[in-house]
Formats: C-alpha cells, structure tokens, sequence
C-alpha cells in the first residue's frame, strides 16, 4: 500500500488538521515544470509551516496527557482513601472505580493514538523529503535533519506513560488492593522453572502491545519509591565460550541433553556493583528433569580474580557465612555452583565471546511467577572476543569502550548487531499446569507478534558477529529479511471506551515506493486551487467511509463473525492444497551432504572413498528414478470448476508459493529436531526385522540345497543372493538412521524403497524357480515326472 493512502487510512479523524499535508506537499513537488531556487524556497517554508504544526500540536498533546495522568493519579488514591476508610461500604465505591478505570482507558487509547499519530508523521516527512531529494536538483536531507532535531516530535519517551499508567491501572483493576510482593531482581529468585514462549514484534507494534498488556499485568517495577529511569531497565550479558571449538554455542544450538550457557549478567549501568553468574543447563523431556537456570551474586571487583582462579568459591561466601542471612543449605547450594562454573571457565577455557544488550519491561504480579510477560527492546549484540588480532575486553572480563549507550556509535559495524525486532517472552510457571489465560493466547495468536520458538540472543548474536568461524546457523538467521508485520486477522487492538467499533491498531507504514500516483514532471491536475480547509475536511469523510468499509470487510456483520463455517485466514491457508516441496522450507540436506563430501575429500582416507561411492551410488539412483518417472505415462487430469462457490478457501493457483530458505554459501541450517528414547528402540526393531526376513529367506535357500539338482542349487543361489543384499541394506541402512539421529538432522528417515524392492526380487526368485521347474515339462527331475512317480 502506497504511504499517501495509507495516511488517509490510519488518521484519528478528531486531529485530521494537524496531520501532515502529506497530498499538498506532494502537489508542491508536482506543479512546477522548472525546479529553481524560488520553488525550492516556496517549498521549504511549506514544509517548515508544516513541521511547526506537527510539533506543537505534539507537544500540546504530550502535555494534556501528563496532565491528565496527574489528575487521575489524584482521583484514584482519593478514591481509594474513601474505600479503605469505609471497608464495609465497598460495593458504594465500585461505580467511582469502574469511572475511572474507563477514564485510564481512555488515557492509554490517547497515548496509543499520539504515538502513532508522531510515527505517522515522521514518516511522511521522511517520504516527502525522499521523494524531494529524488526528483529535484536540491539535497535537503542533510538540512532538514537539523530541524528536525530542533522540534523533535519523535523522541517523545512513552516508557515513563507506560510505568505510570500501569500502576494507576493495577489499583483501580484491584479496587485498592493490588497484589504486593518481592519483585527484587536479585538473589531472592535464585533458581527457578519457567515454560518459555518467544516472538518477535515489529518496532511498529511496541507500544500498542505494551498498553494491551498492562491491562491485565502491571509493569514489575524493581524500586517503586525511585523515579522511573531507562536506565535501569538495561540488562547487560557478557557469554563465555571456547574460540576454537565453540562447544557451548553448538550445544545450545543442537539441544543436547546436559548443554550449558555460562554467561555474567548485570542490571542498569556500568556503575552496577552486583554481577550475576549464571548457568543454563538444558534438560531433553525424556529425562524426566526441565531445563533450568540457576545464579549467584558476586561482586564486580572480584569477577577477574575468580575467572582466573585465584578467588576460591568458599572465600566468595564467607562473609553471608559469618552474617548468617540466609540458610545455610542456600549457601552450600550456591557454593557447589560457583565451583562448576570456575571448573568449567578453567578446564574448557572459556573466555567472553558476545555482549548481549536491551532495555526490558517485564509485566508480572509481584512476587507471583505464574505468568511473566518480557518486553526486550533495543537488542544489541555486540563482540567480546579479542579475535582477529583486536583488544577488545583484554585481560578484563568485560569490554570497557561501551557502557548501556544504545546504540553504540562509537563501534564498528563489524563489532557490533542491531537486532531490528523487540522480543517478547510469555513465560508461564509449569508448576501451574492448565491452559494459559485467554487474553494471552488472543495476544500469541494476534497480528502484533511473531513467533520465533526457541530464539536465542546469544545463538543469533554469535552467528552474526563471527560468520567466518560460525558455519552451523539457527533456522531463523535466513529469515532475517523477511518483513514479519502482518495484516489484522481478529479484532484486537486497543479500544477506546464508548467506542467499541473503533479498534486502534497499528499497520504497515513503511512503504518501500515513493512512487505514490505520478512522477514529479506531470502537470497540475486542474488549474482550479480547492480551499484547503475544504479539501482536508474532504479527505477526512473518505477516511471515515473508508474505515467503515474495512471493518466491514474484516470483520463482517454479526451474522458471519458468528457461522461456524466461515474459514479464518489461517483456517483458509491451511485449506490449500500442499505438495512434498513445501515441507521442510529448508533446503539443509542437500546442503548437509555436499559440506560433508566436501570435508572429507579435503581429509582424503578412507572416509572421502565411502562420500564418494555414497555419493556415485545415490545419483546412479535419482537417475534411474527420474528415468522410470518420466516415461511412465501420466493420467490427463478432468478440470472440474467449482460453480462460483468456493468455501472462502482460494484455489492453489490464488495462492503464493511457499517460500524456501536456502543457507548462505558455506553454511548449514540447524532445523530443531526432537528426539526421543522409541526414536531409537524403533530404529532397532526395524532392523531387527530385516535381520529376521533375512534369516528366513537364507533358511529358504539352505533347505532348497537337500533338492540335489541344478535347478534346486540355482534357485538356492538366488535366494541367498537376496538374503545377503536385504542383510548388508539393512544393517547399512541402520547405521545410517543412528548417525542421522545422533547429530539430529532434519532429514527423510523413512525407507521409500527398501522394503518394495526386497519384495519385487524375491517374488522374481520365486517366479523364476517355478518357471524353470515348469518348463522342464515331464523330465524326471521336473514337476510333472515327480507326481507320475
């Protein structure tokens, strides 16, 4: 969709006139046959005239809504001053709260609606001077950027909107009561056992997804009696690995039983004093065990000395031994990890490899972990490693160029990885059991998110930052530029009291066409000018009438949102038609197989000869495959039309392809395979069943040997000949299957073939020795000889 219509589509029609003249601007552009220096300066003043309204209708708003959030924090401990005086008189006071909390409501819809109404409009002078710069002799990127920086409509900071309005929300959700407990960061919630659940989320979608959430969760503030400040939503990671094997990064990637993250962990600045060190074990279900991480608290200056061994574990706990503040189990527990950890750093020679940094909001009932939602924004990953002859942390064990000053200018591109989505973690208590709340699978299941399972900002920072040592990738590196925004599939947004046709949802503004209508050298469409006020109020009914077609559209009258046999858009895609291409998306074995013939014909030996007849055999093989395929002939299919009626479900041809993600040149894809115990008993039996129907044919041919004629010893010689092949097929078949499964590649582990070509040989060994027999007629030895006799 071209910007200028979707402008008209997304405008919030009470503040139609202070939206940017995104159409009259463009007619700017249009009108003039010659660029000189007078329409260049009639231009500017246009576009100057346009920036001042923008910004101080901006700052108009900005300033109402602080406003508005003063007075409703005043209304809302008034009110619940008046309910704790009179306790019994509750039920008195529930019409004040349900007034106010319609009152937030309407705050958190205004805040939805300026933020997008800034994104809005920084985008179309983004456009407009674009567009400019492209079409006409003048640069006024440069220039402009200075303005803008002079009325920066758009660095409004909605986090502190955010904070607010989530505690003002949580008491009136509660009445006054809102769930207290600890929501300290630190060693309070040292080992604990989450289901996780990962998504990415457009920048574009941020704060529309963080104001639906604090609905229903509060913003888990760590320090409620201290100014909110961003800096202390910064979390910092710094992950250790091994530089020539990569063992833990392989590990996490693969998802072998028992892999390790090791990585320190600190909150807010550099100025933070606690250091967390932190080990994530993953567990495979059919252990009976979950995957869990657990930590200890050590201080900054003591990081060095116990990374290299010279600070013991007992010396780190001995002085909380002497205060005796917390049990002593607790710290024994402690104790035994800090000394796995330094094994581990000591043994494998673990150094820092990845930094890992974002600014998180975390919404969750303190002190109850049942269900915790993370917002993780500004991700950036950046090197640790003193690789390619860079000193980068040194000797420290951290690098001290950067402190949380996102987004790192002072780094080289090569140092550092701008992760361009938000991740959001829907973490629900497994002890809890059950199905998540509804408003959270509304949420996973809207347009808002996309999930990524089993995303890893330590697997995707290291893949990017060291693509000359990182050859195995994760199954998302490829989809990188896959735009993940997607169109409103349910009503789901944010909603304005009073107003529940009017759903405010975010769409898609980044349009990669500047080419809206017509090129800059077409003349005016008419030599009449419209009044301006006229043309606006114009634009504004379209967009009413347009949003109402949509909702229409999208949504439907009551009576089809209702039938049961309306097909949604993800019922409609699941509804095509499929072909063996377009599962897996990945196109990694074949891949697999050539880096792998590759190596080995680098080592030479006796490997590369078995890669090589491997290799000669399987492509004898597709030949005669494709070869029998093709001169096989193929049915005329009946075209069968379907009578104008079609279920909403659009006919494979409506359909797009499926789109495949092919690894980069010298890369393997890891596709998540999950692999259990009867993954391997199966594969033993299948064997084990060969072995059998082996053993019985070669019991076929010995008893055939008691015949003592040429014809029993031919047919005897047959049978053994298959019993061997189908022996030496399915033992190196099953050893196929076990490498296979032992470094878990997603490949094709069912038998095809096998099993229909052993029985085509031995039904030809049975057919030829009956015809043999046969055609003996009645000699003594033949069939018809032995029954005369």
């Amino acid at each position: 969709m071209r910007f200028g219509q979707q402008l008209k589509q997304s405008l919030n029609k009470e503040w139609v006139f202070y939206y940017i003249d995104y159409e009259g601007l463009k007619n700017s552009l249009r009108v003039h046959h010659i660029w000189d220096e007078k329409s260049e300066q009639s231009f500017v003043e246009q576009l100057e005239k346009e920036l001042e309204k923008v910004y101080t209708f901006q700052r108009v708003k900005a300033e109402e809504i602080i406003r508005r959030i003063a007075a409703s924090e005043k209304e809302v401990n008034d009110a619940v001053a008046r309910s704790q005086q009179a306790p019994e008189q509750a039920d008195s006071f529930e019409e004040d709260f349900d007034l106010l909390e319609e009152d937030l409501s309407d705050i958190i819809a205004d805040v939805h609606d300026l933020a997008k109404f800034t994104q809005l409009n920084y985008t179309g002078f983004q456009k407009i001077i674009k567009k400019h710069d492209k079409n006409t002799s003048w640069y006024l990127k440069p220039v402009f950027a200075a303005r803008l920086k002079r009325k920066p409509f758009f660095q409004d900071n909605y986090d502190s909107y955010v904070v607010k309005l989530s505690r003002l929300y949580d008491i009136v959700r509660t009445r006054g009561n809102p769930v207290k407990g600890d929501a300290s960061a630190g060693g309070k919630q040292q080992n604990f056992v989450r289901q996780t659940t990962k998504y990415w989320v457009h920048p574009d979608n941020i704060l529309e997804l963080k104001l639906i959430v604090l609905k229903h969760l509060p913003v888990l503030v760590f320090n409620p009696n201290k100014e909110f400040n961003e800096e202390d939503s910064a979390i910092t990671s710094i992950y250790f690995d091994n530089t020539e094997t990569w063992e833990l990064y392989e590990g996490r990637l693969k998802k072998t039983e028992g892999a390790e993250a090791i990585r320190l962990r600190w909150y807010g600045g550099m100025s933070s004093d606690t250091i967390f060190v932190e080990r994530k074990t993953h567990r495979e279900d059919w252990t009976g065990e979950e995957s869990v991480k657990a930590r200890f608290k050590l201080k900054e200056k003591n990081v060095n000395a116990y990374l290299r061994g010279e600070l013991r574990p007992e010396q780190i706990f001995e002085k909380e031994r002497r205060e005796q503040k917390r049990p002593e189990k607790d710290i024994a527990s402690d104790e035994q990890l800090a000394r796995e950890i330094q094994y581990r750093v000591l043994t494998r020679k673990l150094e820092p490899v990845t930094r890992s940094f974002y600014h998180r909001t975390a919404f969750q009932l303190p002190g109850d972990a049942r269900v915790r939602i993370s917002l993780d924004t500004e991700l950036t990953m950046t090197r640790e490693d003193n690789l390619d002859g860079k000193k980068r942390s040194g000797d420290n064990w951290r690098r001290t160029d950067i402190g949380v000053d996102w987004p790192f200018k002072q780094l080289p591109k090569e140092d550092k990885e701008l992760f361009p989505y938000a991740v959001l973690e829907v973490k629900l208590q497994t002890q809890a059991g059950g199905e998540p709340p509804q408003w959270i699978r509304d949420l996973t299941s809207s347009h808002l998110v996309e999930a990524v399972p089993k995303f890893s900002k330590y697997i995707h920072g290291t893949a990017t930052l060291n693509p000359k040592r990182i050859h195995l990738i994760p199954y998302w590196y490829p989809q990188m530029d896959v735009d993940i925004r997607k169109p409103v599939t349910h009503k789901f947004g944010i909603e304005r009291p009073g107003a529940s046709n009017d759903i405010s949802t975010s769409g898609n503004l980044d349009d990669d066409s500047d080419d809206d209508e017509d090129a800059v050298e077409l003349p005016a469409v008419n030599g009449t000018e419209d009044d301006d006020r006229l043309r606006r109020l114009r634009e504004a009914r379209d967009v009413m009438e347009q949003n109402e077609m949509n909702r229409t559209r999208d949504y439907g009258t009551l009576t089809n949102a209702n039938d049961p046999n309306t097909l949604d858009i993800e019922e409609r895609v699941a509804a095509g038609r499929t072909t063996d291409n377009d599962y897996p998306i990945y196109d990694s074995d074949s891949d697999d197989e050539e880096d792998d013939f590759q190596a080995a014909k680098r080592e030479g030996g006796l490997r590369y000869a078995r890669k090589w007849v491997e290799r000669t055999a399987a492509n004898v093989g597709t030949t005669i495959l494709n070869t029998v395929v093709a001169i096989i002939p193929k049915p005329t299919p009946t075209d069968v039309g379907d009578g104008g009626f079609s279920l909403g479900v659009p006919t494979w041809k409506q359909q797009g392809e499926v789109k495949r993600f092919k690894a980069p040149k010298g890369k393997r894809i890891h596709v998540p395979v999950r692999v259990e115990p009867k993954v391997q008993l199966a594969t033993e039996r299948t064997f084990l069943s060969w072995l059998e129907f082996s053993i019985l044919i070669g019991s076929i041919a010995a008893t055939l040997l008691n015949f003592g004629d040429s014809l029993a010893f031919a047919a005897a010689w047959a049978f053994t000949v298959i019993a061997c092949i189908a022996l030496c097929y399915s033992a190196g078949l099953y050893l196929w299957r076990v490498n296979k499964i032992k470094e878990r590649r997603a490949v094709t582990y069912h038998d095809r073939w096998g099993p229909t070509l052993l029985c085509a040989g031995l039904f030809c060994a049975v057919a030829v020795s009956f015809g043999f027999r046969f055609g003996e007629g009645g000699g003594e030895g033949g069939l018809k000889g032995g029954m005369r006799g």
